[in-house]
């Protein structure tokens, strides 16, 4: 039998640790705390972990500091569950490494939503495979074939390169500066509207497509995130 995922939640309210252990436990989730940066990146380096829930706001070091940490040794899916609402906060995050960013107070169900589609992305990086999926829409990487049900879809080499890594990042929001780097290089590293320009033709040519395809969301001043198509009811 598989054991139950592990999650690390760093946060140093006692209720808040309450709640999250409460409400995880029931989802079969195995809960481990702790309550600073500190105890946080001792039991990352020493326990077998899947997936971190953060708070920015420590009392020894910033939140930050810790994902900035991590990252430098692993790739274990971090959710930012904070107070801070602000852009440049999950700008922050998100450019440091952060897979997820929710700003208290906040709804359990999101949370759960977001911990799945953290975990989900994580497992399928483990696995070997030129395919990519998110619901009709699939992406051959190695012949570079984007299919949508069981018709081809014609993109631009540059629309193909954006929906590849929206799509090898599912659920997870990348912001603007990381998909500018990512696509375009260093030539258009601060041009926003020119993202925005591109990422409207892809959203034309999949709606187009089908009325069932993954939708872009927009995350406000942060960037976009890629998700499976949710029919209403």
């Amino acid at each position: 039998m598989a054991r139950p995922v592990r999650v690390l939640v760093v946060d140093d309210e006692p209720q808040m640790q309450r709640l999250l252990r409460t409400s995880l436990t029931a989802h079969d989730y195995e809960v481990v705390g702790a309550e600073t940066a500190g105890a946080a990146i001792r039991q990352l380096q020493s326990g077998d972990l899947d997936l971190v829930i953060l708070d920015l706001g420590l009392p020894d070091r910033s939140g930050l500091e810790v994902i900035q940490s991590v990252r430098s040794t692993s790739q274990i899916p971090i959710i930012v569950l904070s107070a801070r609402g602000d852009d440049a906060a999950k700008v922050a995050a998100f450019d440091l490494g952060a897979d997820d960013y929710v700003t208290k107070p906040f709804s359990m169900v999101e949370l759960i939503a977001r911990i799945r589609a953290a975990l989900r992305h994580r497992f399928q990086e483990q696995g070997v495979t030129p395919v990519i999926r998110c619901g009709e829409l699939s992406i051959d990487l190695v012949k570079r074939n984007v299919i949508m049900g069981d018709q081809g879809l014609s993109l631009t080499p540059i629309e193909y390169d954006l929906l590849a890594t929206l799509l090898e990042n599912t659920g997870k929001v990348l912001t603007h500066s990381f998909l500018l780097k990512k696509v375009w290089g260093d030539n258009r590293a601060s041009d926003v509207q020119y993202l925005r320009v591109y990422v409207r033709s892809l959203r034309q040519k999949l709606q187009a497509a089908s009325l069932r395809a993954p939708i872009i969301h927009t995350e406000l001043g942060v960037g976009y995130r890629l998700m499976p198509f949710e029919p209403e009811g």
